[in-house]
């Protein structure tokens, strides 16, 4: 932790206490959605398509249904009763579009679409027994092929709910650009990044008789799960209990029900048994990705640096069902000021699965971008990488018009720099070298949103006569600290130390909360525990009587909307890295990394701080090893498995160092915190790119940054 508090420590919040879930976590106590011990359960393996688009001309489950064991296999041809209302397949997180409705009729919409489910006694059963499908599909030409379909990409046809529109034009850019001193026109190339968390997809449904069921899922709300559960298969919302008390990774995958839900609920109904339905980890690479990004950006600076002109276009993958939007090219204006700047975003339609937000949606992308352009004007200029940032700083939110929350990007400049030792690089590519390496410095900035949920977030405080207290919400830790923090703000409020506190989340029961995402839990779940705790307290204060009997209070909280249309709320980070490249190989190892991170009050520098490191992991791996090969002939995903797609390991991973930079805001949410759960990813992949062009002068505008660019 860098600098002091903005708000004074206490007993619990700014300390770094131990996670409150980390015992039963790595004891084994801790169940997750595959891991209920449920009396009678039967287990679905789900079948998925051989071809990326067509129809399907017959199935013959015939050999499958004589095996022993099996209980049922259920296709389209024979899919029990759901609605037949597609918009009620819409979820909370969906984008505008058609959602894909397992089993609903004949048509392939791309490659591994789940087409069948088999339901047997035991995993090893259904397995076998998927196998034995025999399945005639009429081939259909497709395209999946992001490159070749450029030419076609288009402007969405309708917004994403809470994705900003893309700012109009100000000023002239493209006259600004002619007449630029110093110019900057290339453009960027990220591939698509594909969610493989710890813990597979997984659905267990019980049966508990008089149509209830409790719904085990991997999800990042029940709520959510729970309002698609009953819009699509008729449940009283009453009937339908979602437990998510332990999710092992999401990062986005698990805003949107999955299709284990589906197959699971299903089974269930119309068996009326408990089913089970886990994905395998080949399956996981068809749920949902950061989509494929092809990006143009134009810079014109005058002889300071000033920026004259900035042009920003990003056009994004898509599914033909659907239109995933991210927020891509706002940052660019966002973070700097300039009087002409045009953005634009597009969408290509393909023959894949819907893409999917996945940490610091569009940010992750778009800053590779940005941040690789001002660093390629940064050497046309002549000016420090650094210097060029200050030099157009903005105090303002120049789209929005309005002001900032807070911004303390300059001190993440400065104190980044100085830990990293930013003043020793060397401006000119291949000039620093350790025995047969190459050594770089390059760095980025980092911004993204920080706001609330837009919704009421609600909690529970309870205490009871022995003096303990309970805290419930419906919201979810997907393995961020959730349970800690809360526990945290809540010892605070009480007074009380947080061996007296349990706090319950992960279950559609529990008090309403909006779906894990977007870095707004802390600030909307924190402030509602915040507020529950005030009332128990002002409640306990009046009372003249021992407790004798559990006393509970519900806080409540909702986003301040008229301060949100004076302020707009941001977190900032500044990164830095340093690469060593051998020579003659061509191989990459980041060997430094320094993040300074402006998010307003730190709750827990502990558990922040290893989400900025983990989403440091992630932006190495985005910028160097992540890579799915697709053979375009059959539109699928060639090294679906661990092997041969390699994730960031710690072979891979060595020096990260983290500053949580001072900055005081009391407008961004009502205990001041801003959320880390994404800005340690922004950015980390174009530090990582501009640390390659000043170790080796070539400059890689294309993610991941392979061997062969580089030799």
């Amino acid at each position: 932790m860098s600098g002091k508090e903005s708000f004074a420590d206490t007993a619990a919040i700014g300390r770094p206490e131990n996670r409150v879930d980390g015992r039963p976590k790595v004891t084994g106590a801790a169940t997750y959605a595959a891991e209920y011990d449920i009396s009678d359960l039967l287990h679905g393996h789900v079948v998925c398509s051989a071809i990326a688009r067509g129809r399907i001309k017959s199935i013959d489950a015939s050999q499958a249904l004589a095996l022993s064991g099996v209980v049922a296999v259920f296709t389209h041809n024979n899919k029990p009763r759901t609605t037949l209302l597609g918009i009620k397949h819409k979820d909370t997180a969906a984008p505008p579009g058609q959602p894909l409705r397992p089993l609903h009729d004949a048509t392939i919409h791309h490659s591994e679409q789940p087409v069948a489910l088999v339901v047997a006694e035991t995993v090893q059963i259904a397995s076998e027994a998927a196998a034995l499908l025999r399945i005639e599909y009429e081939v259909h030409g497709h395209t999946t092929d992001f490159v070749t379909g450029l030419p076609t990409a288009q402007v969405p046809s309708s917004r994403r709910i809470l994705i900003p529109k893309t700012p109009k034009p100000r000023g002239n850019a493209d006259k600004a650009f002619e007449a630029a001193e110093f110019k900057v026109d290339a453009e960027y190339h990220t591939g698509a990044v594909f969610h493989l968390p710890m813990e597979l997809f997984a659905t267990t449904v019980r049966w508990d008789g008089d149509g209830r069921i409790t719904v085990f899922d991997k999800t990042q709300g029940s709520q959510n799960v729970q309002l698609y559960i009953r819009n699509v298969f008729g449940f009283s919302l009453r009937k339908i209990r979602v437990v998510n008390a332990y999710v092992g990774g999401a990062f986005g995958s698990g805003l949107r029900p999955q299709v284990s839900v589906f197959m699971a609920v299903l089974a269930a109904k119309a068996l009326q048994r408990s089913v089970r339905v886990e994905l395998s980890r080949a399956q996981m690479f068809h749920i949902g990705h950061r989509p494929e990004t092809h990006q143009y950006v134009k810079l014109g600076a005058d002889r300071t640096g000033r920026l004259q002109s900035l042009s920003h276009k990003a056009i994004g993958a898509t599914s033909q069902h659907e239109e995933h939007q991210e927020t891509v090219v706002h940052w660019s204006s966002t973070l700097y000021q300039c009087d002409n700047v045009n953005l634009e975003y597009e969408l290509v339609r393909l023959d894949i699965e819907s893409p999917t937000d996945m940490r610091a949606p569009g940010g992750a992308t778009g800053s590779f971008a940005i941040e690789s352009a001002m660093d390629e004007l940064a050497h046309e200029s002549g000016i420090d990488p650094v210097q060029l940032r200050l030099v157009n700083y903005t105090d303002r939110a120049v789209d929005a018009n309005r002001e900032f929350t807070s911004k303390a990007l300059r001190a993440c400049y400065t104190q980044a720099a100085e830990r990293f030792g930013w003043s020793a690089r060397n401006s000119q590519p291949r000039a620093t070298r350790v025995d047969s390496e190459l050594v770089g410095f390059g760095m980025a900035s980092a911004v993204w949103d920080a706001r609330m949920a837009p919704a009421p977030t609600r909690a529970r405080a309870t205490m009871f006569p022995d003096g303990s207290v309970e805290i419930a919400s419906s919201t979810t830790d997907i393995g961020t600290g959730t349970y800690t923090i809360l526990a945290q703000i809540a010892a605070e409020t009480l007074n009380i130390p947080m061996s007296r506190l349990r706090v319950k989340l992960g279950d559609s029961g529990f008090p309403l909360a909006q779906v894990e995402g977007a870095s707004w839990t802390a600030a909307s779940t924190g402030s509602a525990v915040q507020r529950a705790c005030e009332k128990l307290r002002e409640k306990l204060s009046k009372s003249k009587r021992p407790l004798t009997k559990p006393l509970s209070v519900m806080g409540t909280v909702i986003p301040n909307f008229l301060e949100a249309r004076k302020f707009a709320g941001y977190t900032h980070a500044a990164v830095f890295a340093e690469v060593r490249i051998d020579e003659q190989l061509g191989v990459i190892r980041v060997t430094r990394v320094v993040s300074a991170v402006a998010a307003g009050r730190i709750l827990n520098p502990k558990t922040a701080g290893s989400q900025i490191r983990g989403g440091i992991v992630m932006g190495i791996g985005q910028a160097l090893h992540e890579h799915a090969v697709v053979d375009h002939r059959f539109g699928r995903v060639m090294n679906a498995n661990f092997a041969d797609y390699h994730i960031s390991c710690n072979a891979d991973i060595q020096d990260i160092d983290v500053i949580f930079v001072d900055e005081r805001d009391d407008k961004v949410s009502p205990i001041g915190v801003k959320g880390v759960g994404e800005i340690g990813t922004i950015g980390v992949a174009a530090a990582i790119a501009n640390a390659v062009f000043n170790a080796t002068g070539r400059r890689v505008r294309r993610l991941p940054i392979s061997l062969d660019l580089l030799l």
